[in-house]
């Protein structure tokens, strides 16, 4: 066979989902552009905006960094990498090297902060005598974080390098929850009138993990992918298996299940959205649906278990 492009060979892939068949410089290729092309279409990105991106050093937000550096070079956008180290004890020092060694490389200005600069804890201390699991607090400390980050380096945008995998995971959890204000915030584009919000953005979106993972194999690019020790009984995990298993047989189901909600996203958020009750929480100042943000509830809680 041949890839379907140019008709040459060898191929790194056949997406089983489209039939089409690629040598491994059309397939990088067709990456960038259907990446480049979704930020044009949804308006992610615009001229003058400066973006912090979420680098862990994984594939997703290594291969994130790599395409919109194509956007800081052509000077359409600054980019500034933050690199959040969680405190994970023989996993997170990795990511953190690996991130600083692709910022670097890539002439990308990075930070990195940690759990226990704004915290006074990390995620071990925390999991010692836990109220909630691994991934709960870590979520949301992080996007504490992040959100707070973007503010101190006046950024415009936040990417993140959510893949069509994590994006379908998180509408399958919050539908089986009955998540429904939840939903309505899931998006390629998420953007709130509240004044210390920052729009986040997902390049990533449409992308199917196993072809981010292809394509940071045939760039050769080093990315961390030691999977976290706290993710395997999670229930994104469990979702995650289940979408692997029954993909396999129904290659366009992670698609179509993205298609259909974002058609039905606008009568959800129409209906069960609360983003309009955002309001500084009483605490630390961030935006909060409540009198205190789940940050702060959730260090309060710590606190007190102790």
């Amino acid at each position: 066979m041949k890839c379907d492009k140019c008709g040459q060979t060898p191929l790194i892939i056949h997406r089983k989902h489209s039939g089409q068949k690629l040598c491994k410089d059309c397939f990088v290729q067709t990456i960038q552009e259907k990446v480049l092309k979704d930020i044009r279409k949804y308006k992610l990105v615009e001229k003058g905006d400066k973006i912090l991106l979420a680098l862990s050093g994984g594939k997703d937000s290594v291969m994130v960094m790599e395409i919109l550096k194509n956007l800081q070079d052509r000077q359409i956008a600054e980019i500034t990498a933050l690199t959040v180290n969680e405190g994970i004890g023989g996993y997170r020092d990795e990511g953190v090297r690996i991130a600083r060694e692709n910022a670097k490389k890539m002439g990308i200005n990075h930070r990195v902060v940690s759990f226990e600069e704004y915290f006074g804890i990390t995620l071990d201390e925390m999991m010692k005598n836990p109220q909630r699991g691994a991934c709960t607090y870590c979520g949301v400390l992080r996007r504490w974080i992040i959100n707070k980050v973007a503010r101190e380096e006046g950024a415009t945008k936040i990417a993140t390098g959510h893949n069509l995998d994590d994006e379908v995971q998180s509408i399958l959890m919050n539908y089986l929850e009955g998540n429904l204000d939840n939903l309505t915030r899931i998006g390629v584009k998420s953007e709130s009138k509240y004044p210390k919000f920052t729009v986040k953005i997902k390049p990533l979106r449409e992308i199917p993990e196993k072809e981010i993972v292809l394509y940071v194999m045939a760039r050769e690019l080093p990315v961390h992918l030691a999977g976290c020790p706290y993710a395997g009984d999670s229930f994104r995990a469990e979702v995650g298996q289940f979408l692997k298993e029954i993909s396999l047989k129904r290659p366009t189901l992670m698609y179509s299940t993205l298609r259909g909600f974002d058609r039905m996203k606008p009568v959800l958020k129409k209906e069960f959205s609360r983003s309009s009750q955002m309001a500084a929480c009483g605490e630390c100042g961030e935006p909060s649906a409540g009198e205190l943000c789940k940050a702060c509830s959730f260090l309060e809680d710590l606190k007190n278990s102790r």
